[in-house]
């Protein structure tokens, strides 16, 4: 299968690459499914209805922010971050459920600010609907172009963006961490 090959080809050998993809995939994928799904509920047409718990309505930014407290505190234990290696499936799954988690949770950004549901109200939906695909869509495009540019024609400042490249840019060095010293060890001395 082409796509198969291509992907093991750019971004299998590649981990932040593949996990900012998968990330925005995620998200973008989450993003739009959600918007269908809202739209059908209150439309009324399909299977879909609102979620709720004990009678209370359950919004979708729910289980979007226990998501990310959850890949949250698995990403500080270092765990499933790019070097669990092969075959990185613990990486892979939580990347694209950080877009994901992400989605559920900034659909419903109005909420944040106002604490009222104003979800379908032209200002609630229009510009998160647009800023949301249009970054989502970009962020693939970014991080594909990046891993795909053979003719090194891209500006490194945009390779830099597509693959998230923070560990190259300008600030001051990171000092290497210093190992454990034997008891027994003599201290080094510092030149001044």
């Amino acid at each position: 299968m082409p796509v198969k090959g291509f992907y093991q080809r750019r971004f299998a050998h590649e981990p932040q690459a593949e996990r900012a993809l998968l990330s925005s995939v995620g998200f973008t994928g989450a993003f739009a499914a959600c918007r269908g799904i809202t739209h059908a509920i209150k439309a009324g047409v399909g299977p879909f209805g609102n979620m709720s718990v004990g009678g209370r309505h359950l919004h979708h930014s729910t289980p979007g922010i226990l998501g990310l407290i959850g890949i949250g505190f698995i990403w500080t234990q270092r765990a499933f971050t790019g070097d669990d290696r092969p075959p990185q499936w613990g990486s892979r799954i939580t990347a694209t459920a950080y877009g994901i988690c992400s989605a559920l949770t900034l659909d419903e950004f109005a909420l944040w600010m106002d604490l009222s549901d104003d979800y379908w109200s032209p200002a609630g939906r229009k510009s998160i609907d647009a800023v949301a695909i249009f970054g989502g869509l970009t962020s693939i495009v970014a991080i594909v172009s990046t891993v795909v540019d053979d003719n090194d024609v891209m500006p490194s400042w945009l390779k830099k963006l597509g693959r998230f490249d923070i560990a190259h840019s300008p600030g001051p060095p990171v000092a290497p961490a210093v190992a454990a010293m034997a008891e027994d060890a003599q201290a080094p001395t510092i030149a001044q």
